[in-house]
């Protein structure tokens, strides 16, 4: 079977308005003066995981649901300039919209709408059995509805990865998503304990290698069965945002990953792209090329990570 995509992006199409507040949590008052202005863009997890990996080389096609709307206008305009080919369902609920509060040190605050949608929603099956047939590997993000989907990618016989966000590792609505991929990302910021949550994730699912990103502290790493610490990486300019730096981990680190790196240095290249996202203001996107994500992964001296 011919797979001329290389990653098929599931889901998380969408369009944020960005406000830049003065504090997070943000102290209740009547009314505040934005000075910096409120935008809207496109770009969700899917978009930024997609526009990410088409920036590194890779062959990347994104699928989702999009309304006929001035949201869906943005996200396809989006993906034409990028050159990212997307296969957009009507959605008759319109397109997935959230606000995101940034805070002045770029940590930032979701709201998602959540009624750009329906329960009953499922992809259509000729659209992505076709897709995926042509894919070797299919990235699903966890919006509503790519874990109906997860058995026909796996029938279809593409590797999944997904990205859990900020699971505390209790929410069953995240277990599909974390059971049924061959590689799992997920934020360690609502872990108490992330080796314990990464390695039930093991056990209990079919990832042989589940990445916690953790911020400035790095990232672990468990890979068949081993622990190790990654080092962050210092960013090349000054942080604004960290909006889509998880997104740029995870599409730099398949990035390595389908090219048959060692999870090492994949996660070596996850640490230098989710850096570079972090100088990059939410108000526009900007995903690290394959260029300079060599040149700054080969830094003579990095710190090796350690096992825990």
């Amino acid at each position: 079977m011919s797979r001329d995509i290389d990653v098929l992006v599931l889901g998380g199409a969408g369009v944020d308005t960005v406000i830049r507040v003065p504090a997070l949590p943000l102290p209740y008052a009547d009314s505040y003066l934005i000075g910096s202005g409120i935008h809207t863009r496109a770009g969700q997890t899917g978009d930024f995981v997609a526009l990410g990996l088409a920036a590194l080389g890779l062959r990347t096609h994104h699928l989702d649901w999009l309304g006929d709307d001035p949201e869906g206008d943005l996200v396809r305009a989006l993906h034409e300039e990028r050159g990212v080919p997307l296969t957009a369902i009507p959605q008759p609920a319109g397109t997935k919209r959230a606000v995101n509060l940034v805070g002045p040190d770029g940590r930032r605050l979701s709201l998602y709408d959540g009624t750009r949608g329906h329960d009953d929603d499922r992809f259509p099956e000729p659209e992505l059995r076709a897709l995926a047939g042509a894919s070797r590997h299919a990235h699903v993000t966890i919006t509503h509805p790519c874990a109906h989907a997860l058995p026909l990618l796996r029938e279809c016989g593409v590797t999944v990865s997904t990205d859990l966000h900020d699971w505390d590792g209790e929410n069953p609505y995240h277990e599909p998503f974390a059971h049924q991929a061959d590689l799992v990302f997920l934020s360690a910021a609502a872990l108490g304990d992330p080796e314990r949550t990464m390695r039930r994730i093991a056990e209990r699912g079919r990832a042989r290698v589940v990445v916690a990103t953790a911020g400035a502290e790095g990232a672990h790493l468990l890979a068949d069965g081993e622990l190790t610490r990654v080092p962050a990486v210092a960013p090349p300019a000054a942080v604004v945002d960290s909006n889509g730096a998880g997104d740029a981990f995870a599409a730099a680190f398949l990035y390595g990953h389908l090219r048959g790196e060692p999870p090492r240095r994949c996660a070596r290249y996850g640490a230098v792209a989710g850096a570079h996202a972090c100088t990059v203001p939410a108000t526009r996107t900007g995903a690290i090329s394959r260029d300079e994500l060599l040149t700054r992964s080969a830094d003579p001296h990095p710190a090796d990570p350690a096992p825990l």
